[in-house]
């Protein structure tokens, strides 16, 4: 039982490096029956898989591909089928297969007919083209091994060198062992698992056994009669299986496809990953100049601490003197189980992420206005105005008429504000608390609102929508007539002006050494807003490139970002209970990338997930509460509540805004 034990382990920290090293590595696809597709090789061909398995038979003379169907009557040339091809793209590539990569290819023929003189007819055909079969003529030449009926292994060394066999089991020679290019085995002799699920625990130990003991071989494993689908690709990847077979070379290449990008853990070693960068090229205006998620960069030493709050003011029925508003900008409640999952090994009595200790929970619907999907401008500007709006819209009604934001009333009412992101200070979130406009694009009228210097504290990047502007208004110059300019967070709280702070550094995707950036500004600002007006105060705090890391399909940069945005909700949970006035709720926009899970473990903070879209998708989103009046918070309910909720605590009149 321990050498079972053992035996496990160790595959799961080699499964544990593969995935490591995923972007790296080709994920070796397996093409099974491939002469049966609509179109063979072609397909596989297109999706770079690094096997091919064909069933060839000697008929009259000539080998054929067996029939695609029971019944029949057409019959396909192998060498037409397969031959031809690959030997018209090695002359139109130069000597490779394929024109744009150095991988190469394997055929897996598997022979239904006795070897001989089936092999003997086979071996004839591939002299005819030894610069594209013959691996001692050319290094990128296909690879062929022989299954199905083989000779026997005795005479395997009697066959040319560039002709390998397929193993079917464990005790061969080490002679033999040196014609043998992969051993393969049918995964139903040893598991009734049908993909559904996990193996059953004896089963599963059978199987990683088997997997170790062609390792020791170092020969690489292959099964078929294997479960063809995402669990079950993604089970045998992580049990150390070389060679995944499958039918749908398609579905399993988009899945093993920027594999790294869909997997993530906290190991602290960047050595390990490639420095792939991961950016949508379909961003906003204002948003346009990012950067992108290098995964090397997205690499953490350790996790997040976790703060748990003392629960003193939570949900209490008393005066509320300061609200803080904190969005994740495409923040679904999978992205928050991610994080969570990452960063839970490394926090013994908690959930992962400090949002998770807020009591007070409910869900909120996101669909604009116009459409059933919002955008960060219709989902933002409901949050802030308690009015639908039409996509791009912000706080502006669709007939030109401005809205007032919860920074109106809290203005107008003797409240300071502020607003802190994470991201460019005019996109579309933070802008529907101090501008309006009828295009999410149109920075320059948007930031024109600042004049009215309703905002105590401003703080993003962005100073290219001052400094490049259509109108050509130097508005910097106006500003400092109000504000102090600033362009970084550490001098916020320098003097009692109020203050724009324009620091580039929360442009960048969150790394290891900015972790803390979001942080450290949502609690200068909280200083800076708490000790300007002694009234009180209302801070939103966006995490905004949640978002960008859903548009560009990267689970690392979901986590990071994620982990990011949750040590921002922890400064304001240690305020509220310093303070116990003051009411904390945190919520999202709209979620970003369809992001669901196909498998996690809890024990070691690793997480398998994928993306069912590069845009916005109608999900719920979950919303946590804490302090005095949380209790509102719970249930569900359209987005534009959050705001009306908020607007009952405080016991504000409605207002209207100038045009």
């Amino acid at each position: 039982m321990k050498k079972n034990i053992y035996s496990f382990l160790f595959l799961l920290i080699l499964s544990f490096c593969k995935l490591q090293l995923a972007a790296q590595e080709r994920i070796l696809i397996h093409s099974h029956n491939d002469h049966h597709k609509r179109v063979p090789f072609y397909q596989a061909y297109a999706q770079q898989i690094a096997s091919i398995g064909i069933d060839v038979s000697d008929q009259g003379g000539e080998l054929v591909l067996s029939k695609a169907e029971s019944g029949s009557s057409s019959v396909r040339s192998f060498h037409e089928t397969y031959i031809s091809p690959i030997v018209n793209l090695f002359e139109q590539n130069n000597g490779k297969l394929w024109k744009d990569s150095d991988y190469t290819l394997t055929l897996l023929i598997n022979l239904k007919t006795p070897a001989l003189p089936t092999l003997g007819k086979l071996k004839v055909m591939l002299e005819s083209h030894p610069e594209v079969f013959n691996p001692e003529n050319n290094p990128m030449a296909v690879k062929v091994v022989v299954s199905g009926e083989k000779p026997e292994s005795k005479d395997f060394a009697g066959y040319a060198p560039y002709i390998t066999f397929d193993g079917d089991r464990l005790d061969y020679t080490e002679k033999e062992l040196e014609h043998i290019s992969v051993i393969s085995f049918p995964l139903r002799k040893y598991t009734d698992w049908n993909g559904k699920g996990m193996f059953k625990k004896d089963q599963l130990n059978t199987v990683s056994e088997l997997i170790e003991s062609v390792h020791v071989l170092k020969k690489p494993i292959r099964f078929y009669s294997a479960p063809d689908g995402v669990n079950a690709w993604n089970m045998l990847h992580n049990m150390g299986v070389d060679y995944i077979s499958t039918t749908k070379p398609e579905l399993c290449s988009d899945f093993f496809h920027h594999f790294a990008n869909k997997n993530y853990s906290i190991n602290g070693n960047p050595d390990e990953v490639s420095a792939e960068i991961s950016r949508y090229e379909k961003l906003d205006k204002t948003t346009i100049g990012f950067q992108g998620f290098n995964n090397k960069l997205l690499q953490l030493s350790k996790g997040i601490d976790v703060y748990k709050p003392t629960y003193k003011p939570d949900g209490v029925k008393k005066r509320i003197k300061n609200i803080i508003l904190l969005i994740g900008d495409g923040t679904g409640s999978n992205q928050l189980q991610a994080a969570a999952t990452v960063n839970n090994p490394g926090y013994i009595n908690g959930m992962g992420l400090t949002i998770f200790n807020m009591k007070y929970t409910g869900f909120q619907n996101t669909s604009a206005q116009d459409s059933y999907t919002t955008d960060s401008a219709a989902g933002g500007s409901a949050l802030a105005t308690g009015e639908l709006h039409d996509n791009r819209h912000i706080s502006m009604s669709n007939t030109g008429e401005p809205y007032p934001s919860f920074t109106d009333y809290m203005y107008n009412y003797g409240y300071a504000c502020g607003v802190i992101t994470l991201g460019n200070l005019a996109d579309a979130t933070p802008a529907a608390y101090y501008g309006h406009s009828t295009e999410r694009d149109n920075s320059d009228e948007i930031t024109g609102y600042l004049l009215d210097g309703k905002l105590t504290l401003l703080n993003g990047a962005g100073m290219q929508v001052f400094t490049k502007r259509n109108d050509k208004k130097d508005i910097l110059s106006e500003l400092e007539k109000q504000y102090r300019i600033s362009t970084t967070i550490d001098d916020i709280n320098a003097d009692n002006r109020k203050v724009i702070c324009i620091d580039e550094r929360m442009d960048l995707a969150a790394s290891e050494k900015t972790l803390s950036l979001l942080a450290q500004a949502t609690r200068q600002g909280i200083e800076k807003l708490a000790k300007i007006n002694k009234k009180g105060f209302f801070l939103m705090v966006e995490g905004a490139k949640i978002d960008y890391a859903g548009h560009a399909n990267s689970l690392p940069g979901v986590v990071v970002e994620t982990l990011s945005f949750d040590l921002a909700v922890a400064e304001a949970l240690k305020f509220a209970d310093t303070d116990r006035e003051t009411l904390v709720i945190v919520t999202g926009d709209h979620e970003t990338g369809g992001l669901t899970f196909v498998d996690g473990d809890s024990n070691t903070g690793h997480i398998t997930a994928r993306f069912g879209t590069d845009d916005h998708t109608a999900m719920m989103l979950p919303i946590f509460a804490y302090g005095p009046g949380a209790y509102e918070f719970t249930g569900v309910y359209k987005n534009t509540e959050i705001f009306h909720k908020m607007k009952r605590l405080m016991g504000f009149k409605d207002i209207k805004l100038k045009k």
